[in-house]
């Protein structure tokens, strides 16, 4: 079955898909640029390292602290012979021992000077989340702002706050930035809802050179195909996190006009 969407697919944000979204989608764009920017550029995928712990081990599905009360024991005697009190009973505590994230990115690499040309991000909740994880990626980011590399920053995920940006007082619960270092301190915001089609965008390149048309909605689509997410996915249930009143009232009645929903 398709993606019963027409642009973003909101149960693919669950925790326990967007990983398998993430690096698929990575690839997706990766094989989709090759050919068309060859000879002069290539297109690696690398990946930043992540170190956390305690409250930001909840990035990945591990949660800090889980208290567990232990089952208490009766004790009984009939002997006269003192029995010294039991100790404290103990509690089953997890500890925030670090824990290591990777996550993959794009390059595009200028093929004679061996130079980063653009670097492409599709966020995670790690990126976006308050943390260390989010302190870590905005500084990689400002680093990216101060040279002379494009950045192409995909936000797919509704939950938690978009990474920074000025003068947009516009809403919306998607997003792709595509800051091209030569108008900076502009960028280019494209903003879309649930209901909307992903847009297409642009690949910043250098001055001179075609620059290709990405078409994240149709990479989307054909990951959803190949990985089978229409089997994994109950749209019986509510996507997770939760949809806005007004996207949820919409959804139902799209999921039940393709059958999905009774």
């Amino acid at each position: 079955m398709a993606n019963p969407f027409p642009g973003m697919n909101p149960y693919l944000e669950s925790p326990e898909l967007w990983r398998s979204v993430h690096n698929r989608l990575i690839v997706a764009i990766a094989d989709l640029l090759t050919p068309q920017l060859l000879p002069k550029y290539l297109v690696d995928i690398e990946q930043i390292i992540y170190q956390i712990s305690g409250e930001d081990a909840l990035l990945i599905g591990i949660p800090d602290v889980t208290i567990q009360r232990s089952p208490t024991t009766r004790i009984e005697t009939t002997s006269n012979v003192a029995v010294a009190a039991p100790p404290a009973q103990s509690l089953k505590v997890k500890i925030p021992f670090p824990v290591e994230v990777k996550e993959s990115y794009l390059q595009v690499i200028a093929t004679e000077t061996k130079k980063v040309v653009t670097v492409i991000e599709v966020l995670s909740p790690t990126n976006k989340r308050p943390g260390k994880g989010r302190e870590m990626y905005e500084q990689k980011r400002e680093k990216v702002f101060g040279s002379r590399t494009h950045l192409v920053e995909i936000d797919l995920l509704r939950s938690y706050q978009p990474l920074p940006v000025f003068g947009n007082d516009i809403e919306a619960s998607y997003r792709i930035l595509v800051s091209r270092a030569n108008q900076k301190p502009w960028a280019d915001l494209y903003l879309f809802n649930l209901p909307d089609m992903i847009p297409g965008f642009p690949l910043p390149l250098r001055a001179g050179d075609a620059e290709p048309i990405v078409d994240l909605q149709g990479l989307l689509n054909g990951i959803y195909d190949r990985a089978a997410y229409d089997f994994r996915i109950d749209y019986t249930a509510a996507p997770i996190p939760p949809l806005s009143e007004t996207d949820a009232v919409w959804a139902d009645a799209l999921l039940e006009e393709r059958g999905l929903r009774g």
